[in-house]
């Protein structure tokens, strides 16, 4: 049985092979990920694969037991040290970036720290610095902000959980286009940025349903006919197909694309 398991808590699903462990989501389990020993949970089960495929998938090593459990609880108790010396060598070398998270391995060899940074940043110094100090192996993860809301979590204004943290599995590119086919990107970036400061992730939703009505209606501008009266078209309602016309004595009227000429 194939499982899609969540590793680590900025990075997205993983496919392993479950064996014969009869899983269910919400397990913990114990997996090597990245040469190293790591727990993970079980997010969906009985995924389907191509048969091909199945042999290049790692398999889950065994279900986390209650000394697992007390191992991971140990490790993030580790983690705000860790993570506040990190925070203190950034500041020291002025490092145009801000650590996010840490990650203790499970089995404790490898920590990584996930970092935002609006540009590249020479981080050698530094991961030879935390290197020094932990006695660990090191690495560095450049995240982007609709991670960092995920992994923060909270509330958007529709007063819903963040799709992100609620059923998205991965983080969809969302443009400015898919505002303006919605006609919203007027409302400014404050009305359609999320929590992370991006454009949010439902401005995607239905943003090509929007683009095939689109298809049958005529640009705002366009001169046309309504009973047999030259007007023309001011404004666009695309769920309902109509559109507010204007025509050459001021007055408005709404009419469905049906009725123009």
């Amino acid at each position: 049985m194939i499982v899609n398991l969540k590793i680590f808590p900025w990075n997205g699903s993983v496919m392993y092979d479950s064996g014969n462990w009869g899983l269910e989501a919400g397990d913990m389990v114990i997996v090597i990920a990245d040469s190293e020993t790591e727990i993970a949970t079980v997010e969906e089960i009985n995924i389907e694969i191509k048969t091909e495929t199945k042999e290049e998938i790692p398999k889950i090593i065994r279900k986390a037991t209650s000394v697992d459990l007390e191992v991971v609880e140990k490790n993030g108790q580790k983690c705000a040290e860790i993570i506040k010396t990190c925070r203190d060598l950034v500041r020291e070398n002025k490092l145009p970036m801000k650590i996010v998270d840490v990650h203790l391995s499970f089995g404790g060899g490898k920590i990584t720290f996930s970092f935002i940074a609006e540009s590249r940043v020479d981080f050698r110094e530094l991961v030879k610095s935390l290197s020094r100090n932990f006695q660990r192996s090191v690495r560095l993860h450049q995240i982007g902000s609709r991670d960092e809301a995920r992994k923060r979590g909270g509330f958007g204004v529709c007063g819903c959980q963040l799709c992100c943290v609620k059923f998205l599995k991965d983080l969809p590119s969302v443009i400015t286009e898919d505002a303006r086919v919605q006609q919203m990107g007027h409302r400014g970036s404050e009305r359609i940025s999320g929590l992370c400061g991006r454009l949010k992730c439902c401005l995607g939703f239905e943003a090509g349903q929007y683009r095939e009505l689109l298809k049958s209606m005529p640009n705002i501008g366009k001169a046309v006919k309504v009973d047999g009266k030259k007007c023309v078209v001011t404004e666009l309602d695309t769920l309902s197909q109509k559109v507010t016309i204007k025509f050459d004595d001021g007055n408005k009227k709404k009419v469905s694309i049906e009725e123009l000429k």
